[in-house]
């Protein structure tokens, strides 16, 4: 069998397959891109023999557990477990700790003839890991922060770097009113640790600076780790330029044509309750900024984006969609993000168009 692995950087560096052998509730507060949840026990069962823990000890939990857990439901485990082992050879399992219950399901699977290793110290010391590899990477890499009107492409020249962490992509999110997307955001955990992940792939490929997108501390519900965001207020910005014309045509790529892509693909089936869902979506997002535009400007706007909602649905045509979005961009987005330079303008050390902005950046790449 190979050996237990206590080799964190090159499980995460190489994307080794893993199997989370925690309680599904465990798993969904947190857990690692790509791995696969396989559970000794549901929740049902641990929360049973955690409490077994603590009021008779160790000897009676696992007694209980394995009482729990025998039979045909043992066998249907087990057989999960070896399928994850055979399509998975070079993976690993881990637990919480890297203790008691992932050493019952080797000893399980060994027993099945599947001689399969396990993660020294569990999720808690892989997590610990990313945590100290994001903070060490805000603290030793230099950052550089891409900022720019809403529709100048920021999200464009991240995807076009090698040394950049894509703060939205790993919150799917895109970080406005509008910015939800079709599926759910990711849990808190998980945003970090994907993000830590990006950070460690890109220092050992040699990158010796960072490029994120200006973004607040909130990117939709998750939260950008505080030394991190502390960090990217006070870095160079480098100021993305491009025609409004382009900038309504990429919005309504982004938030029109795209979004109801993604709402028809939730709901191949039903194409009339997929638009009523990716409608709803746009409405919503205008009424979260309904304070800010005032009633008059907001029932206008409402009005303009109802029509081109319902052009859209008789014909498919979505350009009626442009008024809305150049009305916010004149009347809304522009004005703030113009108030926001003024506050930030010392620190822009760079203005040009995305091809020129790419090539600014790539010069920090090492």
């Amino acid at each position: 069998m190979r050996d237990n692995t206590e080799d964190y950087r090159q499980l995460f560096l190489r994307a080794i397959p893993l199997m989370d052998v925690r309680a599904p509730v465990e798993f969904h507060k947190g857990a690692f891109p790509g791995t696969i949840n396989r559970p000794l026990m549901d929740d049902a069962e641990r929360q049973q023999v955690g409490t077994c823990y603590k009021q008779a000890g160790q000897q009676a939990a696992i007694e209980l557990g394995n009482r729990l857990v025998c039979g045909d439901l043992k066998e249907k485990r087990i057989a999960e477990w070896v399928a994850f082992a055979q399509q998975h050879p070079e993976g690993y399992l881990y637990c919480f700790r890297g203790g008691l219950r992932s050493q019952i399901v080797q000893q399980w699977l060994a027993e099945a003839g599947v001689q399969y290793p396990r993660v020294v110290g569990g999720y808690k010391a892989m997590r610990r890991f990313l945590i100290d590899s994001l903070d060490g990477a805000v603290r030793d890499c230099p950052l550089h922060v891409v900022a720019g009107l809403t529709g100048t492409g920021k999200t464009e020249v991240i995807h076009a770097l090698d040394n950049s962490l894509d703060l939205e992509g790993h919150a799917h999110h895109r970080g406005s009113s509008f910015g939800r997307h079709a599926t759910a955001q990711p849990g808190q955990i998980d945003f970090e640790n994907a993000l830590a992940i990006e950070a460690l792939r890109a220092r050992a490929a040699g990158c010796g600076q960072l490029v994120l997108e200006d973004e607040s501390r909130m990117v939709g519900s998750c939260t950008v780790p505080l030394e991190l965001y502390q960090a990217m207020q006070s870095a160079p910005l480098i100021w993305l330029e491009d025609s409004f014309d382009n900038r309504v045509g990429r919005i309504l790529g982004d938030y029109v044509i795209d979004m109801h892509a993604q709402f028809a693909d939730l709901c191949p089936e039903q194409p009339e309750q997929a638009f009523s869902d990716f409608a709803e979506h746009l409405t919503n997002g205008l009424l979260r900024i309904r304070k800010r535009l005032g009633g008059e400007r907001f029932q206008n706007f409402q009005a303009i984006m109802q029509e081109a909602l319902d052009v859209q649905q008789r014909t498919g045509d979505v350009r009626a969609h442009r008024e809305w979005i150049e009305g916010l961009l004149t009347h809304y987005y522009d004005p703030m993000y113009a108030y926001q330079r003024a506050g930030k303008e010392e620190r822009v050390v760079f203005s040009g168009d995305q091809q020129s902005v790419i090539e600014y950046l790539r010069q920090f790449a090492l």
